[in-house]
């Protein structure tokens, strides 16, 4: 499909989607971050639209994010990591694994995940590892179900969580799809609006998952 049609389709679905408006954005803003980490075809299956639905947000998505690939792409990795964070002191730019991390990410997880009976091979590393800069120390983290390792939204009213509440209004429990993986607290329905039952999460100073980022040894 080219970009005018592109830009064609993305009109028609901003039109049908119009009554989902807010729970569409929230889901952008996560499909967004699960297209870099997993690829368009399985962060795709984390939604619970029609056919058509989930046509539009993949085609919003691209509209959304294609102006800003080719940016993402050249924030690449600095040479020495270690000695970039150094300078830099703090920089929220999310990177991915290379293989000179190997043997520090190796030693990170183990201490992250002390009960782990098995250690992560290289290629498990590239889908899973993020790294980025604190207080001029390499951070990573490791992307699984529920882990979040990109900056959390942290205020407590949610616009995923109030649309799903909506339409069941007695929930006892509002679902990550709705809120947005990155959603700081957990919530329920009561009376068709969305109440904060728990912070799931703690921060550190930057806003991310503080339980989820270890110091990446320097070798």
């Amino acid at each position: 499909m080219s970009s005018l049609n592109h830009g064609r389709f993305a009109a028609r679905c901003f039109k049908a989607l119009a009554a989902k408006a807010q729970l569409i954005a929230d889901e952008i803003a996560f499909l967004r971050t699960m297209v870099v980490i997993y690829g368009l075809e399985v962060a795709m299956t984390l939604f619970r639209f029609t056919k058509f639905d989930r046509l539009c947000i993949a085609v919003l998505a691209w509209v959304l994010i294609q102006p800003f690939a080719t940016a993402d792409t050249l924030a690449a990795q600095p040479d020495n990591l270690h000695q970039y964070c150094r300078k830099a002191g703090n920089d929220d730019t999310v990177r991915d694994y290379r293989h000179d991390l190997y043997r520090g990410t190796v030693e990170a997880f183990r201490k992250l995940f002390p009960e782990a009976k098995d250690t992560p091979d290289d290629s498990s590393f590239q889908t899973q590892a993020q790294y980025r800069c604190m207080n001029g120390k390499v951070m990573v983290c490791f992307v699984g179900a529920n882990l979040p390792c990109a900056k959390m939204n942290s205020t407590r009213n949610n616009p995923g969580a109030d649309g799903f509440c909506r339409e069941n209004p007695d929930a006892d429990f509002v679902p990550l799809a709705a809120t947005g993986h990155d959603a700081v607290y957990s919530y329920r329905c009561r009376d068709g609006k969305a109440e904060v039952t728990d912070s799931a999460w703690e921060l550190d100073g930057r806003g991310f998952a503080k339980k989820l980022w270890i110091k990446l040894p320097d070798r």
